[in-house]
């Protein structure tokens, strides 16, 4: 079993705020702490109206029994916040929920490409070394099945 390092909370955090600032946003930034309610970051875009909300989860700690379970949980958990947050109609507004890398497998297999087509959600994957990488509703659709629906379920 290959040991990998855990990106905690906060890390992810700092790198999606760097790669924002990076692409263009960095108005009116908004970032609560670990133990805050609400939002984790909140930003404007510097040329125009357009807000990026995203919330962030990190890996589980080591002393869990079942990280794989745990990741499961933050994952359902990250995306009812977000979920729980997204205005109707509101097009100038762009979603993200943030993870360490060792997400990948588990957005890849189970968010549904429609429904980050309809609610402009984007996955955000951060690397150990902190690089971020944007996972669309496109590269969802290619990973994914085209019998599949939502819930794993496979049409007749």
């Amino acid at each position: 079993m290959i040991r990998t390092l855990q990106l905690s909370e906060r890390n992810v955090r700092r790198a999606i705020v760097e790669w924002l600032f990076r692409n263009g946003y960095g108005r009116n930034l908004r970032e609560r702490g670990t133990g805050d309610h609400g939002i984790d970051i909140q930003v404007r875009h510097n040329r125009y109206g357009r807000y990026f909300i995203i919330e962030c989860k990190g890996d589980p700690v080591r002393r869990i029994k079942s990280l794989n379970s745990r990741r499961e949980v933050c994952f359902l958990l990250a995306l009812g916040q977000i979920a729980s947050r997204m205005k109707v109609g509101a097009a100038l507004y762009r979603y993200g929920i943030g993870f360490p890398e060792t997400y990948r497998e588990k957005v890849l297999r189970r968010l549904p490409w429609t429904f980050c087509k309809k609610t402009n959600l984007c996955v955000l994957l951060v690397s150990k070394a902190g690089k971020v990488g944007c996972v669309t509703w496109r590269e969802l659709k290619r990973h994914q099945p085209r019998s599949s629906v939502a819930g794993g379920a496979v049409a007749p």
